[in-house]
């Protein structure tokens, strides 16, 4: 599997994001949380990944944009996971939500948690249909 975050895998669309919201679940593993909703997404790709970071936390877009690359960044890296345990569509938003600046390395950490808790509550979900 090739890393790397094309446009076509980039959640855009305002229907798809309100979807996310009105019926989507969340997964949370400090300092960030995901909010999928699983189904069709009228779209051929299996994901459509969104990041965002709060204005609440980060006053200066500098830092936010900073938080917002890191976190592509990690998906990007990382999304091998998440593609070899999904059977269809998931729209996805990955939030950063804290005021701390953890480094790099740690979001990195975090997010590969997030990722397999997001996994394991899936698994047990379809388990249980």
């Amino acid at each position: 599997m090739n890393s790397t975050y094309p446009k076509n895998e980039k959640l855009k669309s305002k229907i798809t994001i309100g979807l996310l919201f009105s019926e989507g679940k969340s997964v949370s593993k400090y300092p960030l949380r995901l909010v999928y909703y699983a189904g069709f997404l009228g779209d051929e790709e299996p994901i459509k990944m969104g990041v965002s970071v709060s204005k609440k936390y980060f006053k200066k877009a500098v830092d936010r944009n900073y938080f917002k690359r890191v976190l592509r960044e990690t998906y990007r890296l990382n999304k091998q996971l998440l593609h070899n345990h999904i059977d269809k569509p998931h729209a996805f938003m990955l939030f950063y939500q804290s005021k701390d600046r953890l480094s790099y390395d740690e979001i990195n950490t975090k997010t590969i948690q997030l990722f397999e808790k997001f996994i394991a509550q899936t698994s047990t979900i379809s388990q249980i249909k």
